[in-house]
């Protein structure tokens, strides 16, 4: 070892000295009072350690010495920081910097290299080994109250039953749920009511079918160029634009068609599902929907928006006053806590026009309150449709009466 090993060692083992001469100090004083003959350590009294110099002691010890003190000398001193407690050190040179696909790799290879340990008994079928588990034996008593139990349903049911048929039994089964009573076939053939499967009684077995391939949903060709041109001309035919799971939209076109969406006085709905929106190209849809005059249904889920970003859509939303729908869930962060929660649910309840919210709220309150409010803008929606078609029809009725007259 090192000079510069003991060197750093030395600080150490000076305060574990102390420390040890404490708890010498303290356990002769103890003892006195308890103990006529004075404690000893090597043939001496604990009194004479006290004026021991360490430092003269350490001094005498070679490198090689003071390290072996330091991993014998271990005080439990919870003021002491672990690395001066620790007496491991590791003589091995570093390799590098941590790889942890690597490390993983190793890992791996060296488990599937090392062989198993081998059995001290072969497993042998059919043989027991070690005391074998048997249920404890019931009473007369135990057994007598069970058979005693009888349920009395009235001779109208006791006579249905006693003359009903194996498949109006499995369908009054099902219709009360009992789920564990039937297999699969025959539950949802009485729900259908379709008869049973011939040959499937009550130790009926359902057998496997084949699996029914769908095809893939075709992928969506929408152009993408000529949208965002029809959205800056403000097309009156373009009212709805689908851009869901068009997976190499650039932000350079998603912030062309943000900033044409101000303009737009004819689109209505706006799908980006699965478009790879991040924050920043997020904040600028929040900035377009303030300024949208005609913008009805928003869906931007299954996206990477962050909480705080979707607390500023949804505040674009209150300026707005025209979006009825937005959609927002499956995002970067699955949990969008209570605070981020709580604001969404104060946005929400100062809007009056927006009459659907897809967002997953953890949170009970916030659910409530959002339902509640949402529940209260579709009533106040419907009474004004009421009062409109009233209105209209009394004026078509004056109109008829003025005429006749």
């Amino acid at each position: 070892m090192s000079t510069a090993a003991s060197i750093n060692t030395t600080p150490r083992l000076k305060k574990k000295f102390k420390i040890i001469q404490k708890s010498f100090q303290t356990s002769s004083t103890t003892k006195t009072t308890t103990i006529s003959t004075p404690a000893k350590l090597y043939g001496k009294d604990l009194s004479e350690y006290d004026e021991v110099d360490v430092d003269a002691l350490l001094a005498q010890l070679s490198p090689e010495e003071i390290n072996i003190l330091a991993k014998e000398v271990d005080p439990d001193d919870s003021f002491l920081p672990p690395n001066e407690r620790c007496s491991y050190e590791c003589e091995k040179e570093p390799t590098g910097p941590l790889d942890r696909k690597k490390l993983i790799e190793h890992i791996n290879k060296q488990a599937l290299e090392t062989p198993d340990l081998p059995e001290n008994e072969p497993y042998v079928k059919g043989t027991v080994r070690g005391k074998k588990w048997l249920p404890p034996a019931r009473s007369e008593k135990d057994k007598e109250v069970e058979e005693g139990i009888a349920i009395d349903m009235g001779e109208e049911y006791e006579q249905a039953l006693t003359s009903a048929t194996q498949e109006e039994i499995i369908d009054l089964a099902a219709i009360l749920g009992f789920h564990s009573m039937m297999n699969q076939d025959q539950y949802h053939a009485s729900l259908l009511n379709k008869g049973q499967p011939i040959g499937l009684g009550w130790d009926g077995i359902t057998k496997s079918q084949q699996q029914k391939v769908y095809p893939m949903d075709p992928p969506n060709n929408t152009d993408i160029e000529d949208s965002i041109k029809r959205v800056k001309d403000d097309d009156p035919k373009l009212i709805e634009l689908n851009f869901n799971n068009i997976k190499n939209i650039s932000d350079e076109k998603l912030i062309q068609l943000f900033d044409a969406l101000p303009d737009n006085e004819h689109l209505e709905v706006l799908s980006l599902t699965n478009v790879g929106l991040t924050d920043k190209t997020a904040l600028l849809l929040a900035q377009a929907i303030e300024k949208s005059k005609t913008l009805r249904v928003l869906n931007v889920e299954t996206n990477f928006i962050s909480p705080p970003t979707i607390v500023a859509l949804v505040r674009s939303l209150l300026k707005a006053r025209t979006v009825e729908e937005f959609r927002a869930s499956n995002q970067r962060s699955s949990v969008l806590g209570n605070k981020i929660e709580m604001e969404i649910t104060e946005l929400v309840e100062k809007n009056s026009s927006l009459l659907r919210l897809g967002l997953h709220l953890e949170f009970n309150d916030a659910r409530h309150r959002v339902a509640a409010h949402l529940q209260r803008n579709i009533d106040r929606i419907r009474k004004d449709l009421e009062l409109r078609l009233q209105f209209r029809f009394f004026n078509n009725l004056h109109r008829k009466s003025a005429k006749i007259q």
